[in-house]
């Protein structure tokens, strides 16, 4: 209920300067939306792949996906990547450094497949 709250807040926030401030608050919900879709996606992909050494690809993957939304899409993939890189326990800082490295690659829309480990499945 807190996260839809500040979701809201948020866009009425960033969307009120413009005219059309209902229209554009409705569309940067729908682009958050899609972009969370979307980095559930990866996550998913990641887990059924269980593939060594895949998880910076997903990382990437999951923040061009979203970002490609608009800048809904794009905040949704900056809130659920720092979000999860604060909450995972007992990974080495390099590692996590190295994963919002790939978070960002992904985010400026750079090709995700810079990360993508030899061999991995092509549906991914």
């Amino acid at each position: 209920m807190k996260l839809i709250t500040v979701i809201l807040l948020f866009s009425v926030l960033y969307c009120v300067q413009s005219k059309n401030w209902l229209t554009d608050s409705a569309r940067f919900l729908k682009e958050a939306g899609q972009g969370a879709r979307d980095m559930w996606r990866a996550y998913r992909d990641m887990r059924e792949a269980n593939f060594k050494n895949s998880d910076k690809y997903f990382h990437a993957r999951g923040n061009y996906d979203a970002a490609r939304r608009g800048p809904g899409g794009a905040w949704a993939a900056k809130v659920i990547s720092d979000g999860r890189e604060s909450l995972q326990f007992g990974s080495s800082g390099k590692d996590s450094d190295a994963d919002q490295f790939a978070n960002e690659w992904g985010r400026s829309g750079k090709d995700p497949n810079h990360f993508r480990p030899r061999g991995l499945d092509p549906k991914y």
